[in-house]
């Protein structure tokens, strides 16, 4: 009997994204080969709620943190007998269980590929985004990570989103902000010209004039970046456009603060090389 379930769940491709299981079939599609089932069913059997709150209240945080793990072991092939488990983690009332999915969702998402994590985990992705500051620093740690692994298209629907980053829970959490910036740096490599100067320049323009220095010196660096990134670009205009603003917004700025920023972002263009000196002077 196990030989005919396993032959039927290995050549049912839609078996994983059937809603209007049978229990049987239920039962069937957490079959597998890799690991004694007793195991695996063990392991699923831990996010049941009420076991969570007889024998441990950390154990859905554990199963959580092993996640990645068990996906690893098992393949991509039989993702459909955690699916359910990680969306159960995924909406947990604990926090802690959300952020620990949170900070591993990028690696989860490379065992997947891109197919299953476009299904089925770029939607738990968006939830992280809207949840506690706690949650989304776990996605925001790790963006450029996941980012990369999704189709261009799919990719630039988060530009609209990078914005809400600016807002949190705490304004005085200014590692959130530094963080942002950290990522901005990575993300260049990941969008167009016309999307960094679009998108990417109001976020690295708010972020230079942050009330918190380590916030402001990454940007810069981002900035800096910003410049190399549109100089190479085969449409040159966007960086003549990016530096007389940089002109106007922070070297003409009235207070002082505004054209210290616009000396340090010079300093750190000059340094970094990110244009030839003809084209700086």
């Amino acid at each position: 009997n196990m030989d005919s379930t396993l032959h039927y769940i290995h050549n049912d491709s839609d078996l994983s994204t059937n809603s209007s299981f049978s229990p049987e079939e239920e039962r069937k599609s957490k079959v597998q080969d890799v690991v004694p089932q007793a195991l695996l069913d063990q392991y699923l059997s831990m996010t049941d709620p009420s076991r969570a709150q007889t024998v441990d209240t950390e154990i859905a945080k554990h199963c959580a943190y092993s996640l990645p793990g068990v996906a690893l072991t098992l393949g991509r092939q039989n993702w459909h007998c955690l699916k359910d488990t990680y969306e159960t983690l995924a909406s947990d009332m604990q926090w802690k269980v959300r952020r620990t999915l949170a900070f591993s969702i990028h690696e989860l998402a490379v065992i997947l590929g891109d197919q299953l994590t476009a299904g089925d985990l770029v939607p738990v992705f968006n939830g992280f985004l809207k949840d506690l500051d706690e949650v989304r620093i776990g996605v925001l740690k790790h963006l450029h990570d996941f980012l990369k692994l999704l189709h261009l298209d799919k990719r630039r629907e988060y530009l609209y989103q990078l914005q809400e980053f600016l807002v949190t829970d705490n304004s005085r959490n200014w590692r959130f902000r530094a963080e942002l910036a950290e990522q901005l740096i990575l993300l260049l490599d990941l969008y167009s010209a016309r999307d960094i100067y679009d998108y990417l320049r109001p976020i690295a323009f708010s972020l230079c004039a942050d009330k918190v220095s380590s916030v402001r010196w990454i940007s810069y660096k981002l900035v800096s970046e910003m410049v190399k990134k549109l100089y190479m670009a085969s449409t040159s205009t966007f960086v003549i456009d990016l530096m007389n603003e940089l002109v106007e917004k922070f070297c003409r700025c009235h207070k002082w603060s505004g054209r210290q920023t616009f000396v340090f972002i010079c300093q750190t263009i000059s340094e970094d090389d990110c244009l030839p000196m003809d084209q700086f002077a």
